[in-house]
């Protein structure tokens, strides 16, 4: 079912390539197998060994179809995780349904809820069928007790053995279900419940870093040598060190909707007319593909950390520095502006945690205004800013986090792009996202703070839509816009696009350097105006990260271990595997990146892990 929902991310490979996946799948499926049948063959062996107790056939049934059902359902849940994550159901998917229902619920909108439902029930009917025909549920007690000794020792062993994945030295993980340069097939290869059980073992349990590729001394040494300080000066493009500060983050902007990065025209034109009022930056990646770990990535200078996140939990995120603090204790107001509920992924305590002194959420909003599936439509909430900014102490850091770019894509008007297909939805969610901040812009311009502003613009992550071709791993979905602009830029500096090649966590010392303020506790952030900087993005997801730098782009895959890209700068494609020849300049500048990707990855998991 997996591979027949996604057949499009396979299209290009063969019927034989795609045929291996269930070879090396075996082995995984196997073992969970294995584990499956544990405890009824426990159950079995002891009534086979003492004939005097019973237990009801009725149980082993219902342990069977329960089973049936659930492995159904997660076969259908995948279709949508897959496709929103790059991943499959995890962990973090129980973790959003148990802390914000509404919220997940919200996020099935664009699924094709029919589709998986008839398939749910399909799949458990015939599942329960075919178990009817073939399971004989009655145990025979008959036998000698030596003979049943030796049957219930190779038993035994037989069900570690799958349970193990066989003799060899290693035992069961992903990695052995792996095999293709194409990562829809390793997932498809991967048992979805084993990957899911050993996911929620390792999000409880494990202790060690799963990203480590140096001696710790020598990925810091690696990530510090990034980082250098450069000998040039950035240029001061402020007439003020002391400006109001609007953070403006937006949901699931993707530079796949902004014609300057090569997105689709007529979508983005508010972002596309403040350009010639600041300075855009037209090569920045989204730290990973969720809003909690864009926050953090903004706020906080922190990268994303694969498949955790730092922002919920309370002893680790507590730990890290925020902008939030440094303006605060430099006398600035810091209120903190989001239409939907600031508890969702802990958010509120991490806001709390930074020194936030107000928050103006979906609890702050009359029951008219609560229209969206999320809580109040963006255009509302700039509406609330503009009011609660017209009464409060300058100079101050506001930040707002839009929503109204997120599944199920509804509006309070009519869609700007009439087609009923999900790419059209979010065509119109981001054009009305985008109408809002111009409008906002517009409205600003009349109020008295205005005129000491300085206004940034930021997406929290990129996204595969609108384009329906990119895969997890592919930068082109997180490369997001990036817009410094307001009235405190000096007039040689609108209307300029800088190069640099950077990411979210950049925006911290960027700015806290243009106010002479100190931005040494954001270790993981450079200066995107000091043209000395090193160029290079750094991005991740649940199961491996990707590396930009001004010669090549490459992505790694963490349990498959392998690289699954690696684009030189001057060329179209280059995917891994190429038999193309390589030059000596092209190899050294691909380990460069692959080295700085898994340094980065296992650092910025270590440090999580201490936090």
């Amino acid at each position: 079912m997996f591979i027949l929902y996604n057949l499009h991310s396979i299209s290009k490979q063969s019927f034989l390539e795609v045929s291996k996946a269930f070879l090396y799948g075996l082995w995984m499926d196997s073992s969970m197998a294995g584990y499956i049948c544990a405890i009824p063959l426990l159950g079995a062996l002891v009534l086979w060994f003492i004939p005097g107790l019973t237990i009801s056939k009725a149980f082993l049934r219902i342990y069977t179809w329960v089973l049936i059902v659930v492995c159904a359902l997660l076969t259908v849940i995948n279709f949508n995780i897959y496709r929103e994550w790059g991943t499959k159901v995890n962990y973090r998917t129980f973790e959003l349904a148990i802390t914000s229902p509404r919220e997940a619920m919200a996020s099935t909108g664009s699924s094709p809820l029919l589709l998986s439902f008839s398939v749910w029930i399909a799949l458990a009917v015939l599942g329960i069928y075919l178990s009817n025909k073939i399971i004989n549920y009655r145990i025979n007690k008959s036998g000698n007790l030596f003979g049943k000794i030796g049957i219930a020792v190779i038993l035994i062993g037989l069900l570690v053995l799958a349970i193990r994945g066989g003799l060899q030295d290693a035992p069961m993980n992903e990695s052995m279900a792996y095999y293709s340069t194409n990562s829809t097939l390793n997932y498809a290869a991967v048992n979805t419940e084993w990957g899911l059980a050993t996911d929620i073992k390792n999000s409880k349990y494990n202790t060690k870093n799963p990203f480590v590729y140096f001696e710790p001394a020598a990925a810091k040494a690696m990530v510090a040598d990034f980082y250098k300080k450069p000998d040039s000066l950035s240029p001061q493009i402020l007439t003020t060190k002391r400006p109001n500060v609007i953070i403006i983050i937006m949901e699931s902007h993707t530079g796949n909707v902004v014609e300057s990065l090569g997105g689709e025209p007529g979508i983005s034109n508010s972002i596309e007319r403040l350009k010639s009022e600041g300075i855009f930056f037209d090569q920045i990646y989204a730290s990973g593909g969720r809003t909690d770990k864009g926050v953090v990535a903004v706020l906080s200078a922190f990268p994303a950390q694969a498949s955790r996140s730092i922002m919920k939990e309370n002893s680790k995120q507590a730990r890290i520095p925020a902008l939030s603090q440094t303006f605060r204790a430099h006398g600035y107001a810091t209120p903190f502006f989001y239409g939907g509920e600031s508890r969702f992924a802990n958010m509120k305590s991490y806001l709390l945690s930074h020194n936030v002194d107000q928050i103006i959420e979906k609890s702050s909003f009359d029951a008219k205004y609560l229209n969206s599936n999320w809580g109040a439509f963006d255009g509302p909430v700039y509406q609330r800013m503009t009011q609660e900014l017209h009464v409060e102490k300058q100079p101050f850091f506001a930040t707002m986090l839009t929503l109204t770019n997120h599944e199920p894509f509804g509006l309070p008007v009519a869609r700007h792009f009439k087609g009923d297909n999900t790419e059209d939805k979010f065509r119109s969610t981001a054009y009305y996202a985008d109408s809002c901040l111009g409008a906002f812009i517009d409205h600003a311009k009349t109020q008295t703070w205005y005129k000491n502003t300085l206004f940034v613009v930021v997406a929290d992550h990129g996204h595969f839509l609108p384009r329906t071709d990119l895969e997890v791993f592919d930068p082109r979905r997180y490369r997001i816009p990036l817009l410094f602009f307001g009235p405190v830029l000096k007039p040689e500096y609108k209307g300029h696009v800088n190069h640099q090649i950077g990411g979210q966590t950049d925006i911290a010392a960027t700015l806290l350097n243009q106010l002479g303020l100190e931005s040494k506790k954001f270790s993981w952030s450079k200066d995107l105006l000091n043209p000395g900087s090193a160029q290079f993005a750094f991005f991740n997801w649940d199961h491996g990260f990707g590396f930009v730098t001004s010669e090549t782009t490459i992505a790694f895959d963490a349990v498959g271990k392998q690289l699954i890209m690696d684009k030189p700068a001057k060329q179209t494609s280059s995917p891994a595997g190429s038999t193309a020849p390589i030059s000596a300049a092209a190899k050294a500048a691909t380990e460069k990146a692959l080295n700085g990707g898994k340094a980065f990855m296992q650092e910025v998991y270590q440090q999580y892990m201490a936090y």
